[in-house]
């Protein structure tokens, strides 16, 4: 039986709920995309390998991925409102575990479990503020973690030569405080919704979900220790992650524009968006200079930017708004598995071949990923 369901508002408050999730999307998930920036750093602290530090990336993936049905379910039960500012307060409490112990284990699942109870209530609540303009509204929200980045790159640069990488952390917990504001102008919305039947089509697309998260984080994260061995400057690196930020924050905005023409299925365009980013991680082996590295990231950014921008509302039209939180949180537990053993898998076939660049024979793999 079909949900009946109050129409959403599709604009008015709804905007100041978009306006705080691209907020959210800033302090939470820029902060793990611009992670890179510290990777070197914390590798020569710990004098570990790159497979091993990378492993810290994977715990705030997977905690991240896996608190999602929980946040999902105190959505249900308690609000939006309530659950972004809980996260908030432990992605601040995470950053700040950093000052007073050695365990990078341990403060990054902190810090994953409060981006997931932040990052999952605010993509929610802006599904459910709108229906015909859906896409664009999450286009704009998403895009705020690209705007972020594009501000973070240098920042945490900066923050690092003044302050090291652990005082860097703190400065950055502090800023995420900033996610409790964001929350509590979460307005919850009265629903009079039953649940909807399952659909089948969810299980294919929670199987796209797995092999996208094992290579959605990889780019980013391997970006500036390749820069490193191809000899760029340091001063240089940073500028790679501000470029991917900014072509990745109009790619956002571009493809949410288009899909709220409605002109294709969001489904048909998720596919070409994954299809072309999986062609233009192909060209990454021509890459061996700051411009032509450049130009792939541009490239990349911009693919990467149209993939994000619509799979969420994907997901909506999918199981429909009805059954979406529990969906959403579902779904995210499943794609824990991708992103939990995505960074490692990448950093293993790295080691032995002593080539950061054939971090794109793993991305093709798992960009053969296009939704059915």
């Amino acid at each position: 039986m079909h949900a009946k369901e109050s129409s959403p508002p599709d604009g008015g408050y709804g905007w100041v709920v978009v306006v705080s999730a691209f907020m959210v999307m800033g302090l939470t998930a820029a902060v793990l995309k611009t992670f890179g920036l510290f990777f070197v750093e914390i590798q020569e602290h710990f004098d570990e390998l790159a497979s091993t530090i990378s492993w810290i990336t994977s715990v705030t993936i997977a905690t991240f991925h896996l608190g999602a049905p929980v946040a999902s379910s105190l959505c249900v039960k308690y609000s939006h409102r309530a659950v972004l500012v809980t996260g908030g307060l432990l992605a601040f409490s995470g950053m700040n575990t950093s000052t007073v112990s050695n365990w990078c284990y341990l403060y990054w699942c902190f810090s994953g479990l409060g981006i997931s109870f932040s990052w999952t209530p605010a993509i929610s609540i802006v599904s459910h503020y709108f229906s015909k303009r859906r896409a664009l509204a999450n286009a704009i929200a998403s895009a705020g973690e690209c705007a972020f980045a594009f501000t973070f790159g240098p920042l945490f640069q900066w923050l690092i030569g003044q302050y090291g990488w652990k005082g860097a952390l703190l400065i950055i917990g502090g800023i995420q405080l900033n996610i409790c504001v964001c929350g509590v102008l979460m307005r919850p919305l009265t629903s009079n919704c039953c649940l909807e039947a399952k659909r089948p089509e969810f299980v294919l697309y929670a199987m796209f979900g797995i092999l996208a998260a094992m290579s959605f984080f990889v780019p980013p994260l391997f970006l500036v220790p390749l820069s490193y061995s191809l000899g760029i400057d340091e001063s240089w690196t940073a500028s790679l992650l501000s470029i991917l930020a900014m072509v990745d924050f109009a790619g956002r905005l571009l493809c949410g524009w288009y899909a709220n023409l409605h002109v294709t299925k969001t489904i048909h365009l998720l596919t070409m968006t994954i299809t072309l980013i999986s062609t233009s991680l192909m060209l990454l082996p021509l890459a061996n200079n700051y411009l032509s590295l450049a130009i792939f990231t541009g490239f990349y950014g911009f693919f990467f930017g149209t993939t994000v921008a619509v799979h969420i509302t994907v997901l909506a039209d999918v199981v429909g708004m009805s059954d979406f939180d529990s969906a959403l949180g579902l779904f995210m537990l499943i794609r824990s598995t991708g992103g939990f053993l995505g960074p490692p898998l990448a950093a293993f076939i790295q080691k032995p071949l002593n080539k950061m660049r054939l971090l794109t024979d793993y991305h093709d793999f798992c960009g053969n990923d296009t939704p059915l």
